[in-house]
């Protein structure tokens, strides 16, 4: 199972990105798809995620501001992200768990993609 982020760069604070999130390898039915993001000298921490079914849970930093989707014929998952703020800077990385475990531990996920930085001037 391979997991590819994109979509990454520089923007001023108020400004929008959207993150994309191709999975290949094996069929995601009944997968649980999230982002995390990790800001230097912080934890990897729960952004969003989005189940098979579409379920949908935020953490309350980005409620509001950004919307996760995915798209199950084609394995991707999108996190568009408006009204950005400095402190949304950090390396973004879309995940992949297939257990029942908490989808707010990022030791729950069996896969990762490499990440892509997102980093909101002031």
């Amino acid at each position: 199972v391979q997991l590819q982020a994109s979509g990454g760069g520089l923007v001023q604070a108020g400004g929008s990105l959207r993150l994309s999130c191709a999975g290949s390898g094996r069929t995601f039915s009944s997968v649980l798809m999230a982002w995390f993001r990790q800001a230097p000298g912080k934890e990897r921490e729960f952004v969003a995620s989005v189940g098979w079914g579409g379920g949908i849970a935020y953490a309350d930093s980005v409620k509001g501001r950004f919307t996760i989707s995915r798209d199950n014929a084609e394995n991707t998952m999108y996190l568009q992200m408006n009204s950005l703020k400095p402190e949304d800077t950090a390396v973004y990385y879309c995940a992949a768990k297939f257990t029942s475990s908490s989808k707010y531990n990022p030791r729950s996920y069996n896969y990762w993609g490499q990440g892509t930085q997102v980093t909101v001037s002031s």
